[in-house]
């Protein structure tokens, strides 16, 4: 009996040390669960925008300097030359790219052209209390003279689109409609042109799309002007480290000559 007992009283304890390894097991699992959702919920995200008649390659080369410095990166592929600006807006700012960033402590907008447009008519619009800081490379906050003159021509609501129509200086013009910014803005312009056709409708300086001043609105942070062209302005290394350095900073460095 006793040697019964004994045989028992060894199994019991068996039994109560394995569940006791499951249940250390278990905890540990959970912890490093809620460990990892934290991790994700406060990283910082930016959102990449690209412009009229573009995709996201056009912004790819941001990916790497962006993920390097930490961010969690979400490359926005909208279609641009479909709808409107009011269409675009929720579609590329809020569905597919907030929302693909889940909840990141904060979300960071860098934009090209039309990009920076669609963000500002949004948050306009909408309330958002995690915006962190945004970045527009080359937009036509103030419109540009292009659309003014060529968007009668045949052809250009074709290659160019509803929201290409709304980017002209007239006061029924999207950029003319929208008021200052009230959130963290750094602009970031071309005085650059390989384009002399688009740049005799511009005002000098000018990128071949639009002027160096109707790049700046309002409320803007900072603002530099570099030495590259509309159409690949966002994928020059020196406006990479610009970009990367006010998402970090809230200014741009100005001590560097590109």
């Amino acid at each position: 009996m006793k040697k019964y007992m004994r045989c028992c009283a060894a199994l019991l304890s068996t039994v109560i040390s394995s569940v006791s390894l499951v249940g250390a097991f278990l905890v540990s699992v959970s912890l490093a669960n809620v460990a990892q959702a934290n991790a994700q919920a406060n990283e910082e995200c930016v959102v990449l925008m690209h412009g009229l008649a573009r995709t996201s390659g056009a912004m790819k080369p941001l990916l790497a300097p962006l993920e390097s410095a930490g961010y969690r990166v979400v490359n926005v592929d909208y279609p641009s030359r479909k709808k409107t600006v009011e269409a675009l807006a929720p579609l590329a700012v809020k569905e597919m790219g907030i929302d693909q960033c889940g909840e990141s402590d904060q979300v960071h907008f860098v934009t090209h052209s039309l990009g920076g447009i669609l963000v500002r008519y949004y948050f306009e619009h909408n309330a958002f209390s995690r915006l962190g800081r945004v970045v527009m490379i080359a937009p036509p906050n103030q419109g540009s003279e292009v659309v003014d003159n060529l968007k009668n021509i045949p052809g250009y609501l074709t290659f160019n689109g509803p929201a290409g129509m709304q980017l002209g200086t007239d006061e029924n013009s999207i950029p003319s409609q929208l008021g200052a910014v009230d959130f963290a803005l750094g602009v970031i312009a071309g005085k650059d042109t390989v384009n002399p056709i688009l740049s005799q409708y511009l005002p000098n300086p000018d990128d071949g799309k639009v002027s160096v001043e109707s790049t700046k609105v309002d409320g803007m942070d900072d603002f530099i002007v570099m030495p590259h062209t509309h159409t690949f302005i966002m994928r020059a290394s020196g406006v990479i480290e610009q970009v990367v350095y006010f998402l970090q900073n809230g200014r741009f460095n100005h001590s560097v000559d590109e």
